[in-house]
């Protein structure tokens, strides 16, 4: 069973928009999180645009790194870039990518739309290689 935990800066938009997505996805079939670098507050701009598309994450709360250990995951995914500044036993487990997506803080709706598609994209991919 996959064990995904998907990482941002913040943990305020893209990560949260991975762990909604994954969660609806997988099911029963993977144990999905998210965490920031620190944590924060998830922008209202993300839940907004995650209903959009039928995905409720209006009850996820940001959460910072130092909350999880390494051995709770064997997939560890980075939003944006931030795998050069995570502690290395992050970057060792089974499964590690850093897919480097624009964050969209400050951005219009349609700024945040499509920071959602792309994360769907790839969170699709992530689930279909079983």
């Amino acid at each position: 069973m996959k064990r995904i935990l998907f990482v941002c800066k913040k943990n305020s938009r893209r990560s949260q928009m991975a762990e909604g997505f994954a969660k609806q996805m997988a099911g029963d079939r993977a144990i999905v999180a998210s965490a920031g670098l620190a944590g924060s507050e998830i922008d209202p701009l993300t839940v907004e645009v995650m209903a959009e598309v039928g995905v409720d994450i209006a009850d996820q709360r940001s959460q910072p790194l130092s909350d999880f250990s390494p051995e709770q995951f064997n997939v560890v995914i980075s939003l944006c870039g931030c795998g050069v500044n995570l502690p290395p036993e992050w970057l060792e487990t089974e499964q590690f990518e850093d897919w480097n997506l624009e964050d969209p803080e400050g951005g219009d709706l349609d700024t945040f739309r499509t920071i959602r598609d792309q994360v769907y994209q790839r969170v699709a991919q992530l689930l279909a290689v079983d």
